[in-house]
């Protein structure tokens, strides 16, 4: 009698498990679907994403002070068009270019030299945007976290899509930006 007590006192319990696992899995799913969100996430959860189910990587590269960068948090990112080519083709990752942690990437250590003083660059910010630290900026990797650019200052929406398509669609590997823009453009404003 103990004993089937104990089994249906633990199955209940591994449902009720199963029901609160279940209805968190599905608000996360909601969360991620939200159309009018993009849903960033650290570079390490992209690097780690991209490494077992391969996707461009965009990288938003900002301060807390710049105030450009909040201009395209409110604005550019808000965008329906700009989330949902976001949400589609890239891993989306906020990189806050003074973070205080220590990142390691494959074995290699990226600090923060000078965590307590003011305005100090991460290493990995000071990598990615490759010693050119202006805020905001964008740094594109390719489906095997290779480094494709960087481009940076505050885009508004009209500009930022035609960048968006050129790395998403990987035009930049046979069109020269340029003649992207310019085709992109022809076709898209008549």
């Amino acid at each position: 009698m103990q004993k089937a007590a104990i089994i249906i006192l633990i199955s209940v319990v591994l449902i009720c498990l199963g029901k609160v696992s279940f209805a968190q899995r599905k608000e996360k799913e909601k969360e991620s679907k939200d159309p009018g969100k993009i849903t960033w996430m650290s570079f390490e959860e992209a690097y780690q994403k991209n490494k077992k189910k391969p996707k461009k990587v965009f990288i938003d590269v900002y301060t807390d002070w710049c105030g450009w960068c909040k201009k395209m948090d409110a604005e550019t990112f808000t965008d329906p068009a700009v989330v949902k080519y976001m949400t589609q083709h890239f891993y989306c990752v906020k990189l806050n270019a003074e973070r205080k942690d220590t990142v390691v990437i494959d074995n290699v250590t990226f600090i923060n030299p000078n965590p307590d003083s003011h305005r100090s660059t991460h290493q990995l910010a000071n990598e990615l945007l490759r010693g050119n630290m202006s805020y905001p900026s964008y740094v594109f990797l390719n489906e095997k976290s290779q480094w494709l650019t960087v481009v940076q200052g505050y885009q508004s929406v009209k500009d930022f899509i035609p960048i968006l398509h050129y790395f998403g669609e990987d035009a930049y590997i046979k069109t020269p930006w340029e003649e992207y823009k310019s085709k992109y453009l022809d076709d898209n404003t008549k």
